[in-house]
């Protein structure tokens, strides 16, 4: 008779954890570096956005020019600084109205539930079954360029996962104890969905805001890049990257290359600090199963 297979544990030694502790700690001066650059260089170096330059065009990474220039004479690194404290702010405020508005409709779905909870769900599903940057086109188209129909428009197409990950944290606490005792106790939805519901999906929530913040801002990126963002003076990483293309089919590779990598750093940044924060409020995944 066969002897069953042996089921290993996935391993977390040493090694591994001095990996996680790395990954986390690169990630976290990453992204203070990105939120020092865009509070500090701003207020200390002024960018005129319509300054033109055409004796210093194009020029090659240099150390007057570290990024070198783009098509019009422009110091590339400051505009860079100046696109990303843009998508930065649309990010960081589209996944808080995002967040503010999932939380509420997936509590209210998830603790109520009956057609309170069918309605806002066919809602969900049915906005969710629009592409997003479809629908942040058609609202953006609405109003005249600018920030805050690009952050409207972000903010409309990013609080749906929100909501569907509260209501599902909200439908597996409502069989837990504590809410038996609160309704045998004669508290009614509404104080149990505020004083015991919500706050236990708040860490839900946070890490969903967390991950909606590098989607913003590559939603606000591609937006621009299309001419539906941002004016086309305004300093913003879609509109670099939109300027750029025909220095890069030219040969000139660093005004696509560095607003490029402004975007992946901080998401990449993000993404390490995310996948942390998921494993403190999640646990259970450090000991899966390793067939």
């Amino acid at each position: 008779m066969l002897a069953p297979l042996p089921v290993a544990w996935r391993s977390h030694g040493p090694r591994q954890r001095s990996w996680r502790t790395l990954r986390v700690r690169t990630s976290a001066v990453l992204t203070a570096a990105v939120v020092l650059a865009v509070l500090l260089v701003p207020p200390l170096v002024q960018l005129d956005q319509q300054a033109v330059d055409l004796a210093a065009k194009l020029r090659q990474p240099s150390w007057s020019h570290p990024f070198g220039t783009d098509d019009v004479g422009r110091d590339l690194l400051l505009r860079c600084v100046y696109g990303l404290r843009v998508s930065l702010f649309v990010g960081v405020a589209a996944a808080l109205v995002a967040a503010v508005v999932g939380t509420a409709v997936g509590a209210l779905a998830g603790a109520l539930g009956g057609w309170v909870d069918r309605v806002a769900m066919r809602v969900v599903d049915a906005l969710a079954s629009v592409p997003h940057l479809l629908l942040g086109v058609f609202v953006v188209a609405l109003f005249r360029p600018g920030v805050w129909p690009v952050l409207l428009s972000v903010a409309a197409t990013h609080w749906l996962s929100t909501a569907r990950i509260v209501r599902a944290e909200v439908l597996s606490l409502r069989g837990r104890p504590f809410v038996d005792a609160a309704i045998s106790g004669g508290a009614s939805r509404w104080r149990i969905a505020v004083r015991h519901l919500v706050p236990a999906v708040l860490p839900q929530a946070g890490l969903a805001a967390v991950l909606s913040v590098p989607h913003a801002m590559w939603h606000e990126s591609a937006l621009s890049f299309l001419g539906l963002g941002l004016p086309a003076h305004m300093a913003s990483l879609g509109n670099l990257i939109e300027g750029a293309r025909g220095s890069l089919l030219a040969g000139q590779w660093w005004p696509t290359l560095f607003p490029g990598l402004f975007l992946i750093v901080p998401t990449l940044a993000v993404a390490g600090l995310a996948g942390a924060w998921r494993d403190r409020i999640d646990p259970r995944r450090r000991s899966e199963l390793m067939l």
